[in-house]
C-alpha cells in the first residue's frame, strides 16, 4: 500500500468543490482532495484512508481524532497525530479513562495538540464509555461495524463532487454514539470517520486505491 510509482506533482492546480466545501487538486490519479504538496496527506490517502479497520482501540482513536478535527481541517490533526498519541498514552482507553485534573491541565498546556477543554473532556469521558461497553460484554468494533452490516459499503463515485457529506447510516451511528454519551460525533464527523476506517469505500473509481481497498474486504463475522 505504499503508493510507489505515484510521483508528487510539483505544482498542483487548486480547485474548489463547492458542494463539499473542499479544496481539490490535480493529483495524478488520486482522489482530488489529496494535496500532492503535502507528503503526509498523500501517504495518508495511499496507505490508510478507506482501509477497513476492525481493531476496537484503533477505531476509538480515530473517532477521538475526528472529534478534535471539528471546525478544523484534517491535515491539521494529521500533522499533530503523533503528538496526540504521546499526550493520550497512545490512545489506550484504560489509561485515558483514569486521566484526572493534573492530566487535563497537562493536555491544556500541550502546544502539540488542539487545546480545547470540551474536546479533551470528551476524549476522557469517551474512554470511560468505551471501557464500560467492554465490561458489559460489548465489542466496540462489532457495534460500530453493525451500522453497515459488518462489511464496507462499496460506492462507485466517478468524481469527488458526488461524495456526500453524510448518509443515513452516518446519521444513525451518530445518534447511537450520542445516546451512549460520546461527544463531537455529529453525522458529518461520523461519516468522515466511516470513510477513513473503511466502513465505506469513497475513493473515486478512477483512483487506484478504489480497487485496492475493495479487495481488502473480509466476510462479516
Amino acid at each position: 500500500m505504499s503508493g510507489v510509482g505515484w510521483g508528487v506533482a510539483p505544482a498542483p492546480i487548486l480547485r474548489q468543490t463547492w458542494g463539499m466545501g473542499l479544496a481539490t487538486f490535480e493529483t495524478d490519479g488520486r482522489c482530488a482532495w489529496a494535496n500532492p504538496r503535502e507528503p503526509i496527506y498523500v501517504a495518508y490517502h495511499d496507505e490508510e484512508w478507506g482501509v477497513p479497520e476492525y481493531d476496537a482501540r484503533a477505531l476509538w482513536e480515530k473517532l477521538v481524532l475526528d472529534g478534535f478535527q471539528a471546525g478544523l481541517a484534517w491535515i491539521t490533526i494529521l500533522k499533530k497525530r503523533e503528538a496526540f498519541r504521546a499526550a493520550f498514552a497512545n490512545f489506550d482507553p484504560e489509561v485515558v479513562a483514569r486521566f484526572g485534573a493534573e492530566d487535563r491541565a497537562r493536555l491544556m498546556a500541550d502546544a502539540g495538540i488542539i487545546r480545547s477543554n470540551a474536546k479533551i473532556d470528551a476524549a476522557i469521558s469517551g474512554a470511560r464509555i468505551w471501557l464500560g461497553m467492554r465490561e458489559a460484554g460489548e465489542d466496540f468494533s462489532g457495534w460500530l461495524w453493525g451500522f453497515v452490516g459488518g462489511a464496507p459499503i462499496q460506492n462507485r463515485w466517478t468524481e469527488i463532487g458526488q461524495v456526500p457529506a453524510q448518509t443515513p447510516e452516518a446519521a444513525e451511528m451518530a445518534k447511537a454514539l450520542k445516546a451512549r454519551g460520546f461527544k463531537f460525533c455529529g453525522p458529518v464527523i461520523v461519516y468522515a470517520f466511516m470513510q477513513a476506517v473503511g466502513m465505506v469505500n469513497d475513493h473515486v473509481t478512477s483512483c487506484p486505491r478504489h480497487g485496492a481497498v475493495a479487495r481488502l474486504v473480509r466476510a462479516p463475522a
